[in-house]
């Protein structure tokens, strides 16, 4: 397969899924502005990464217009429209949904016609809408729509898509993004809501924690395996070291490693990419929820984003020509 086609579709996967959990993630901080004090904000783009070009984005706005409509207020829909709907940023959900787009018409010969009008008519529907006037846009039914669409997009490449090399091109992105946002989500609220980094918690806030499962859509989830009360312990545990809940991450380590095996016989060589994808999928295999609160669960969620960033590095490398 030629580099270019492995990195579009690489991409496609990955674009596809960072609107999906920007979607997810914009639904929970919503709920939760309900029932705080309005810093909701800070949290969701420390998870980004993208602190500073959001404070940029806000300062061009203006001082007078944020002051007139209230500071808490203003500032989650500077939120929504800055993770969502701003077109200059290049992780916003239309940014994504745009790219992913772009990639698939690319490599419309190794897709099927299910995933590509999936896609596109996403696309339409969200281009659409936005050209229109944003003052009257719902931006909660917009954002809905883009998350249960991508689910589609998701299911038609599952039932559709041949069991090739591009199959497993679209995995690997979707799975490494998929289990970064995971760590990166975990790390910052959890240590949002216990700055000490405890197991445990003397006085739990429900709904806060509920919202944190939410992100991942695992609130279900844990009551089916636990059966008990919310615990900051098993919450960490389910997100990072249950192989059986989809956006764990080691379900998405397991999954880039499966694929990685998939892509070596193909190719019939191995290179430090396989190295790492393997190394990383043993670090959340064999990985204890005890031992990691002894190492620390920040400084192991670090490691593990680091090694996430390490691997996409060195499939570029090995893969992709970057």
């Amino acid at each position: 397969m030629l580099s270019s086609t492995a990195k579009n579709l690489y991409w496609m996967g990955r674009y596809l899924q960072r609107a999906k959990t920007t979607a997810r993630l914009i639904e929970a901080t919503q709920r939760m502005a309900l029932q705080s004090s309005g810093k909701e904000a800070e949290a969701v783009v420390a998870i980004f990464g993208m602190e500073d070009e959001f404070r940029q984005s806000q300062s061009q706005e203006g001082q007078s217009q944020r002051q007139v409509q209230g500071k808490g207020g203003r500032r989650l829909s500077d939120l929504v429209d800055f993770l969502a709907f701003d077109e200059t940023n290049p992780s916003s959900i239309v940014s994504s949904i745009s790219s992913a787009r772009r990639n698939a018409r690319e490599e419309r010969n190794n897709i099927t016609v299910d995933v590509w009008e999936s896609l596109n008519g996403l696309w339409l529907e969200l281009s659409g809408k936005l050209r229109g006037n944003r003052a009257t846009l719902d931006r909660g039914a917009l954002i809905e729509s883009v998350k249960k669409q991508a689910v589609m997009i998701f299911g038609a490449a599952q039932v559709t898509l041949l069991r090739d090399e591009a199959w497993n091109f679209l995995q690997l992105g979707a799975f490494l993004e998929r289990g970064d946002n995971t760590a990166r989500i975990l790390d910052v609220k959890y240590h949002r809501l216990m700055p000490d980094g405890s197991p445990h918690a003397e006085t739990l806030d429900y709904f806060a924690w509920s919202e944190l499962l939410a992100c991942i859509g695992a609130v279900r989830t844990y009551r089916r395996i636990y059966r008990s009360s919310l615990d900051p312990m098993k919450v960490a545990e389910l997100m990072m070291l249950r192989r059986d809940v989809p956006r764990s991450v080691h379900h998405c380590l397991w999954m880039v490693d499966a694929s990685m095996r998939e892509l070596a016989d193909a190719y019939g060589t191995r290179g430090e990419a396989d190295r790492l994808a393997g190394e990383l999928h043993a670090k959340l295999r064999y990985a204890r929820i005890d031992q990691i609160y002894d190492i620390g669960l920040h400084r192991f969620l670090s490691e593990v984003r680091d090694g996430f960033a390490a691997l996409s590095d060195e499939i570029g490398r090995q893969f992709l020509l970057d």
